[in-house]
C-alpha cells in the first residue's frame, strides 16, 4: 500500500465513521478494512484510532494524522490538476452535487451525454433537496439556482430560469384570477419547504416597489415534483422555476399568473472552488452542461404570455 492510497483509506475511515460504513464506501468487507488499518497503525507504531462496536473516533495522534494527510491529498489533487489541466480531454473522477427534481430532470441526463464524450472521466452525481456548502471534500461542481453570495467560489451561468407564479386552468376558472400579490392570501397556495426556514413568504416586486405575501394552503411539501403534480391537479398556485413548468405552460396545462411581478432570480449556476478553475474535467463539465441545456427542448421560453 503506497503513501497517498493510505492517506485516502484514513480520511474515508474518519469520515464515515465507522469500520462499517467505510467498508460499504471502499467495497471492501468489514475484517479487510481492520486489518488495513491495524497495519496502517503498526507500521507508525501508534494507534490513530479508538474503536467501538459502532462507531470510531480521532486519538491525539489521529488527529495530526487526519489533519496532515487531508493537507497533502489537496496538494497532490491540486499538482496533479495544473499538469493536467493542458490536456485536450478530461480525465479522472468528478463529483456533481444538484436539487432532486432538476438534478433528475436535466443533470442526470447531461452527465450521460458528458461521459459519453468524454469516457476517460467518471462521475458520481450527488442529488440532495438543499445545496451542499462548500467547500466540501466530496463535491467539485454544485448546480445551484439564484444568488450566490460567497465571493469564495467561482459561479458560472449555465442558463437563465425564472421562478413564475402558475396554476391550472381548471383552478383559476374556480377560484378567479390574482390581480395583485396581495389576492395570494385569498387562494389555495401550494407552498415548497426547501432551503428557506420561512418558507410560504413569496417575494413580488414591480419597479421600485416590493411586496413581501405570507401564503397559504392546504397542501405543501418539500418535493418540487410532487407540488408541481398537485397544481397540474388543479389544487392551487404554486411557484416554481421556469424550467420545471415551461412544457406544461406551453401545452395550456398550466397557466402564469401576476407575470408582470418579478420574483426572486433562479438563474441556474455551476459553483466549484476557486483551486478548481484549471481542473480540465470540470471546466469542459460545465461547457458542457451550458451547451446542453441550451438546446434542450423542454427549457424555458422566455416569451411565454399570461393568460
Amino acid at each position: 500500500m503506497n503513501a497517498d492510497s493510505e492517506l485516502a483509506f484514513f480520511c474515508v475511515l474518519v469520515k464515515q465513521g465507522s469500520l462499517t460504513a467505510a467498508a460499504r464506501e471502499l467495497n471492501l468487507t468489514p475484517p479487510a478494512v481492520s486489518r488495513r488499518l491495524s497495519l496502517l497503525e503498526e507500521r507508525l507504531g501508534v494507534r490513530l484510532l479508538n474503536r467501538t462496536t459502532r462507531r470510531i473516533s480521532l486519538t491525539g495522534e489521529g488527529e495530526v494524522y487526519f489533519e496532515n494527510a487531508q493537507r497533502i491529498l489537496s496538494d497532490i489533487d491540486e499538482m496533479e490538476r495544473r499538469v493536467s489541466s493542458s490536456r485536450a480531454a478530461p480525465r479522472g473522477l468528478l463529483r456533481v452535487n444538484a436539487p432532486l427534481g432538476f438534478g433528475r430532470s436535466y443533470i442526470g441526463p447531461a452527465v450521460l451525454g458528458f461521459t459519453r464524450s468524454y469516457p476517460d472521466v467518471e462521475v458520481q452525481l450527488h442529488l440532495t433537496d438543499r445545496p451542499i456548502g462548500l467547500p466540501d471534500e466530496a463535491i467539485d461542481v454544485s448546480i445551484r439556482f439564484g444568488d450566490v453570495p460567497d465571493s469564495r467560489l467561482i459561479a458560472k451561468k449555465v442558463a437563465s430560469n425564472r421562478r413564475l407564479l402558475c396554476a391550472a386552468p381548471g383552478y383559476l376558472r374556480n377560484a378567479g384570477i390574482p390581480a395583485y400579490p396581495h389576492d395570494l392570501t385569498q387562494h389555495q397556495c401550494i407552498v415548497l419547504r426547501q432551503n428557506e426556514t420561512a418558507y410560504g413568504n413569496w417575494r413580488l416586486s414591480r419597479g421600485k416597489n416590493h411586496e413581501t405575501v405570507k401564503v397559504h394552503g392546504k397542501l405543501s411539501t418539500n418535493d418540487g415534483e410532487v407540488a408541481l403534480n398537485w397544481a397540474l391537479e388543479g389544487r392551487g398556485i404554486l411557484m416554481r422555476a421556469e424550467w420545471d413548468v415551461a412544457k406544461y405552460l406551453r401545452s395550456g396545462r398550466l397557466v402564469q399568473v401576476l407575470g408582470d411581478y418579478d420574483t426572486p432570480p433562479a438563474d441556474v449556476f455551476a459553483v466549484y472552488l476557486e483551486r478548481l478553475n484549471l481542473s480540465a474535467k470540470v471546466s469542459h463539465f460545465v461547457e458542457f452542461l451550458r451547451e446542453y441545456l441550451a438546446r434542450h427542448a423542454d427549457g424555458p421560453d422566455l416569451q411565454n404570455s399570461n393568460w
